[in-house]
């Protein structure tokens, strides 16, 4: 069999349901949400229990050892709440520790880039606040998976095969390399460690991921790798719930989490972004891109200043995502002229990270993201509990006196974000586009795919992106396959280091599923660039 032949060109059709949506990066994930819903449960049980099977079918990008955040949209109340389920730093790891060893940044495979892993609490929050079901009940899939083995799809089957010397060079990563190597797709995989480790949720809660054996293996396991994290620090962990923080785009109210998440950046562009008349230019025109990555640009310059624990360093929300401020920011675009990256530089790194979203036949809907950061995080496990611990850490700062500088038990910036969308208080979506920096971005470009030209949600999905990342000398512009040659052209004679990508590149523009509600039906799309599947009844 070739298991390499996806065709990134062959398009997928609108899914359209009613009684309930479920859309992921793996079929077997959908199908797990959709079994919740089928048997009575709402969209944030649905959610978990497609969040746990990604944790055994996609370990490289998700899973109980990294972060998760939330979005859920009530239908009685028509309310958006937010959860940040994300862990903070050891509380005996200072920038002063780190600096007095020579580093400048934090190593992403290092001890000291694991912060605590918020998933676990995460996932028992939100279904004490807006579930119906308890975490026995939606994480029967994913015991079963991790038992008795699941088939690897062809998209994480790659990925898998491209970090095999990684991880064989890894600790305690034995489950994850039956006879010593990377499955093949198609092969059946059993995770044993994993399998514990969820029954062991399931049964006693996420206080068994933060205290008893569970804890004590990764404790021991950070330490004999010279990381400093403790007991407490598990034991001390809480997710906390805030005011997600919005704005309005083309008459649609856009929601998504506060910082220390980077959703602001998304809110920003589309701000800047909204008094320019996109719709009257073709969307793979230089015109329009050259737009939209300067809007782009600026909102992560001040996600890159001012996005860190608001606990510790809150930022100036109203004031970043104020009318006045937009106006601002905009009058440094120039038409034909790309500017130079502003203060405190452009995106950094990649990561691997799953979002999924569900809608139920109640009205509620779940924007839900689950990241390790980097693929397979730190590409340590907790001996014995199959627990990839995640690597989030690396995001902090050693920067003396920057708002997102490392300290004691602080949350670092955080890049996944979900999110969600309304229109007069009704539902309209629930979206999101994961891969590190390229989040805030996917959700500019999808949500004004869809509202400046119409798309529906798979539509919007299957265009071509465009992603800021970071090179030498300032921000180079990645282009993805699909955007016409004349265009990158003209986009580089304006200023733009420009960088086309195809083949296996594309997984630097995410992926993202995408579900949005009109007149009582349901209408879905998952990302041509992974092995999801949008399943509904």
């Amino acid at each position: 069999m070739n298991t390499m032949s996806f065709d990134f060109q062959s398009r997928r059709s609108m899914v359209v349901g009613r009684r309930g949506m479920v859309a992921t990066s793996n079929p077997l994930a959908s199908q797990a949400g959709l079994a919740i819903l089928r048997a009575g449960g709402n969209a944030a049980d649905a959610a978990i229990a497609a969040a746990a099977v990604l944790n055994v079918t996609e370990s490289a990008s998700t899973g109980i050892g990294g972060d998760c955040f939330a979005l859920f949209y009530d239908a009685q109340t028509k309310q958006v709440t937010a959860l940040n389920g994300s862990g903070r730093s050891p509380g005996q790891l200072t920038a002063d520790y780190l600096r007095s060893r020579g580093l400048s940044e934090i190593p992403i495979r290092s001890p000291h880039a694991i912060s605590v892993p918020g998933a676990a609490a995460g996932w028992e929050d939100l279904l004490t606040r807006h579930g119906s079901m308890t975490l026995a009940d939606v994480l029967r899939d994913a015991i079963h998976y991790a038992e008795d083995g699941f088939p690897v799809h062809p998209v994480f089957g790659a990925g898998w095969k491209r970090a095999e010397s990684f991880l064989q060079t890894s600790p305690h990563t034995e489950d994850y390399l039956p006879d010593g190597r990377s499955p093949e797709v198609g092969q059946i995989v059993k995770l044993p460690g994993l399998a514990r480790t969820l029954r062991a949720v399931a049964e006693g809660g996420a206080a068994a991921f933060y205290t008893g054996a569970i804890a004590d293996a990764i404790v021991r396991t950070v330490q004999e790798q010279g990381g400093v994290l403790t007991h407490d620090d598990l034991k001390n962990h809480r997710s906390t719930w805030d005011d997600p923080i919005s704005t309005t785009y083309r008459g649609v109210r856009v929601y998504e989490c506060p910082p220390n998440g980077q959703g602001i950046a998304a809110l920003q562009a589309m701000n800047i972004a909204g008094e320019f008349q996109l719709s009257g230019l073709a969307w793979d025109s230089p015109e329009r891109l050259h737009l939209m990555v300067e809007a782009m640009r600026l909102a992560f310059a001040d996600a890159r200043q001012y996005v860190a624990d608001m606990a510790t360093n809150p930022a100036p929300l109203d004031w970043l995502l104020s009318d006045a401020y937009a106006a601002e920011r905009r009058k440094l675009i120039q038409p034909n002229s790309a500017m130079q990256p502003p203060d405190y530089g452009s995106p950094i790194r990649s990561s691997d990270t799953v979002y999924l979203s569900v809608v139920d036949g109640y009205g509620n809907a779940c924007s839900f993201i689950n990241s390790l950061y980097t693929g397979f995080g730190t590409g340590i496990v907790a001996q014995g509990t199959g627990v990839f611990l995640q690597s989030r850490g690396a995001l902090f700062s050693l920067e003396a006196g920057h708002p997102n500088e490392l300290a004691p038990n602080k949350r670092p910036y955080h890049t996944i974000i979900p999110a969600m969308a309304t229109r007069d208080g009704d539902l309209w979506a629930s979206f999101g586009v994961m891969g590190g920096f390229m989040q805030p971005q996917g959700h500019f470009q999808v949500i004004s795919a869809m509202l400046d030209d119409g798309l529906n949600p798979q539509e919007a999905l299957n265009r071509p992106r465009w992603c800021l990342e970071d090179g030498t000398g300032g921000s180079v512009l990645a282009l993805e396959d699909g955007i016409p040659v004349k265009t990158m052209a003209r986009l580089a004679e304006l200023g733009h280091r420009v960088r086309p990508v195809c083949g296996s590149g594309r997984g630097l523009f995410g992926d993202g599923q995408i579900i949005r509600a009109e007149g009582g039906v349901l209408f879905g799309g998952s990302d041509p660039r992974k092995d999801g599947l949008t399943a509904a009844f």
